[in-house]
């Protein structure tokens, strides 16, 4: 493969991979600046790597919006946010023709609105009605979007990371299921520990000193190339006939689940789409290649399992009732289902 050296180890891993050791640099990069939130900044590269669109789910000020302005900072793309709210128009999304005035005459051009970037953050999401959250659904799925019958196509490298409140619920617009479904994983932010947060309170000291910029070299950002080019390389990753069977047994564990316990059978109503398979694979992959290896795991399904599925999973009036959440559903279903 151009751009990258990989030998084969006894044990299936690459000991070498230029690709891989970009990614990893940009994974420390953007850990010097967000702390306590490892699993955040992993998911936001699977999410980059599997070229999928991210739901984070998070109380505020869990650094959420750093994150993602860090990892854009790091890397060379350009990054946009918009902040939903209940007047937001879909051409605020998306852009409109206008009438402008040229040597031709007047004419109608094309805008493009803050959707035409690499890195979109979609902030607070569930504010804006549902006319407007449809106007990501085929930027999202078809990479493109159509405006007064023309078609315009979103860049190489792009990925939506839209944020939602979990607690707020005045003034919102649940997501629906389509939508829902269209987002590769759904990430659930929680606090740092005490010791991190001690970290977190030195590190914006830090940055809030005087530090002359003679002083701070900045880091090259990673190209996009090399997102590319490890792109190939996931798509070289191994998957067993085991490990393919592993994760239909998953899913359609999820849609059948009275087969594996009378429990199970209660809680879950509508269980995930073939979008669900399609997930678990890409982030499996992905998760594998992030760890050197050169085939996937029953482990590296399980690790993607709960972010890849809870928002596709309808729990029933009684798992509701009995407050049983969709990560406690999910853990259910690893807990019966076994590999092959």
């Amino acid at each position: 493969m151009a751009g990258a050296s990989t030998i084969i180890g006894a044990a299936g891993t690459r000991q070498t991979s230029s690709a891989r050791e970009s990614v990893l640099e940009l994974k420390r990069r953007i850990g010097l600046s967000v702390l306590g939130q490892e699993r955040l900044i992993e998911s936001m590269l699977i999410g980059l790597l599997a070229n999928g669109n991210l739901l984070l789910e998070s109380l505020p000020g869990l650094a959420k919006t750093r994150a993602v302005k860090t990892l854009a900072k790091h890397l060379a793309a350009n990054l946009s946010r918009v902040q939903f709210t209940p007047d937001l128009l879909p051409s605020d999304v998306t852009g409109a023709e206008i009438y402008v005035q040229t040597e031709k005459g007047g004419e109608f051009q094309f805008q493009k609105g803050p959707i035409f970037a690499n890195l979109v953050l979609a902030d607070e999401i569930n504010r804006a009605p549902a006319k407007v959250q449809s106007a990501l659904l085929e930027a999202m799925e078809e990479r493109q979007v159509t405006v007064a019958g023309k078609t315009y196509r979103m860049p190489e490298l792009f990925m939506v990371l839209a944020t939602e409140n979990p607690i707020e619920q005045e003034g919102t617009y649940p997501l629906p299921e389509a939508q829902l479904d269209r987002f590769l994983m759904h990430v659930v932010i929680t606090y740092p520990d005490e010791a991190t947060e001690g970290e977190i309170i030195k590190l914006n000291r830090a940055e809030n000193a005087h530090v002359p910029k003679d002083r701070v070299a900045e880091p090259a950002p990673l190209s996009q190339q090399a997102i590319f080019d490890a792109r190939r390389e996931i798509d070289g990753i191994f998957v067993s006939d085991l490990a393919q069977k592993y994760i239909v047994d998953v899913i359609y564990a999820t849609r059948f689940p009275g087969r594996y316990g009378e429990a199970l059978g209660k809680w879950i109503q509508i269980g995930a789409s073939p979008r669900g398979s399609l997930a678990l694979d890409r982030c499996a992959r992905t998760r594998a290649w992030l760890d050197g290896c050169e085939f996937m795991t029953p482990d590296h399904i399980r690790a993607v399992m709960h972010d890849c599925l809870r928002h596709r999973l309808m729990l029933s009036y009684e798992a509701v009732s009995q407050q049983i959440s969709a990560d406690e559903v999910i853990d259910k279903i690893a807990e019966l289902v076994a590999p092959a």
